[in-house]
């Protein structure tokens, strides 16, 4: 469902797209463009805060209803009047060659795609008023029959005015056109299509946050989708949406009938997983008039099983995706419930692996010469432990190391100076290793070692990419070293 999310957006805005540059045919080469620039816009406004409001949300959905059907119902009193030439279409009954079974089935899955969209009822139940069930059965149904008029509606016409399908002019711009031709009704309804897809796709930024929420929770995908921004939406899970949104209009150039099979294949296959749960869940508890119930569940499945099949069969070249990226995101999904279940348990309380016991701290600072960064950091070590402090200076010359230590002695005769001599001008090298040969001889008296790593701080954060960070290639390599404890003691620089 995650994955029908993303497709969700990039199906209903390339839809909206395309009414818009069907209007506008000029616009058509920036297809992708416009696609991206909404859903750009839709990621900023859900960032911001934008709740739904179904009451204002109906309108659109109101306006776009009524506009078919008075489209639908324009276009048959044409054709009933005999505004239609009848040589646009053939007449009924005659016979076509080539048509078989497998032809058929493909007609019914590429219309089954129509339906995709349902399912965003089942996933809303809980937001239904009580009797939740019994209100999303009725919302359920009501649906069905209005999909049922319009797509009727719609491809009665398209048969009467002969419509073909095209790449740059949607079905519906083309009947509204014939019907009405290129006035006020023509952008009306265009408009409102492409208003109606456009929430269409915010409702994918609703649901992937809130589902994302709840697998985070469940300890299947990152616990960053489970944090909530300024707004209080799930900043994270919308920034996510909206990036895989563009990465897949980039990728199949903002074509919808490319896509469409993609967002078929993606919904049927919960489709027919969800309805063979039903028919495990009657075999199993058996309630009264299960044998009915059984029946339509096992019909639903096959059905969806058979449109599944179909697109793979007739799009693979389109859908084949699913089957690698459906295995990799459930496996990876599984791996990260199994780290956080081993996090867990390591650190847990309860847990069998007994707390090792610390009898003091040696304190190890490296530096790189005498400056008021190293004197800071010396005098904050002092106060965590004065008897075992090692500063650690690593030199590239002899004569060089030597001046240092009789420097070293005179400026802080009261710390101990061990110098390594790196013949290979690394740092990190060196030290490494000398912190790993004190730490094996601290772990058997449990002593424990601290790296307290100097830093200053610039005024300007552009001023840091004029210095070597040397202090955060240090900390990050001991950072994995076991049992040693890694700080840093920052300086801030005044000009």
């Amino acid at each position: 469902m995650l994955v029908d999310y993303i497709l969700t957006v990039a199906v209903s805005v390339s839809a909206g797209t395309d009414a818009i540059t069907s209007a506008f045919p000029a616009l058509h080469s920036y297809n992708v463009i416009i696609a991206i620039i909404f859903v750009i816009f839709l990621t900023i406004l859900n960032l911001r805060g934008v709740t739904e409001s179904a009451s204002i949300l109906a309108y659109p959905v109101y306006l776009f209803v009524l506009a078919l059907f008075v489209l639908i119902g324009v276009g048959i009193y044409n054709i009933v009047t005999g505004q239609v030439p009848p040589d646009l279409h053939p007449s009924i009954g005659t016979p076509v060659a080539g048509i078989s079974l497998f032809i058929l089935l493909r007609a019914f899955a590429s219309g089954s795609s129509a339906l995709t969209g349902v399912e965003a009822i089942s996933n809303a139940i809980p937001n239904f008023k009580d009797p939740a069930p019994n209100n999303a059965a009725k919302t359920l149904l009501a649906m069905g029959a209005l999909l049922a008029l319009l797509f009727s509606g719609i491809v009665y016409l398209a048969y009467y005015y002969g419509i073909t399908p095209s790449e740059e002019v949607t079905v519906v711009s083309q009947l509204t056109e014939e019907t009405f031709g290129r006035n006020f009704m023509y952008f009306f309804i265009q408009g409102t299509t492409a208003l109606i897809l456009i929430l269409a796709a915010n409702t994918g930024y609703s649901a992937f946050p809130l589902l994302a929420v709840n697998l985070a929770k469940d300890k299947f995908i990152p616990r960053m989708f489970t944090i909530r921004g300024d707004r209080l939406g799930y900043s994270n899970g919308i920034i996510i949406l909206g990036i895989a949104s563009i990465i897949l209009i980039l990728a199949f150039k903002g074509q919808t009938e490319q896509l469409i099979p993609l967002y078929a294949v993606g919904v049927f296959i919960p489709f027919t997983l969800s309805q063979s749960g039903m028919i495990v869940k009657w075999i199993r508890e058996k309630p009264k008039g299960w044998v009915f119930r059984l029946v339509i569940n096992s019909t639903g499945a096959l059905i969806s099983f058979t449109v599944t099949i179909i697109f793979f069969l007739t799009k693979f070249a389109q859908v084949w995706p699913v089957l690698v990226f459906l295995p990799i995101i459930v496996f990876v999904f599984h791996q990260i419930k199994k780290h956080y279940d081993a996090v867990g348990d390591q650190l847990r309380l309860t847990t069998c692996e007994p707390s090792v016991p610390i009898n003091g701290n040696v304190i190890i600072v490296p530096v790189a010469g005498m400056t008021h960064v190293v004197e800071n950091t010396l005098n904050y070590a002092k106060t965590l432990s004065a008897e075992k402090i090692i500063a650690v200076y690593v030199a590239f010359d002899r004569e060089v190391e030597r001046k240092f230590e009789e420097k070293w002695k005179k400026w802080q005769p009261d710390v101990r100076l061990v110098t390594l001599h790196s013949h290979y001008r690394s740092i990190i090298h060196p030290l490494t290793k000398f912190v790993d040969t004190v730490e094996h001889k601290a772990r058997e008296s449990d002593y424990r070692v601290t790296v307290v790593i100097p830093q200053f701080i610039p005024k300007k954060g552009w001023h840091n990419i004029l210095h070597n960070q040397s202090s955060l290639l240090i900390r990050a390599y001991l950072l994995y070293r076991r049992d040693v404890v890694v700080t840093t003691v920052p300086y801030h620089l005044k000009k």
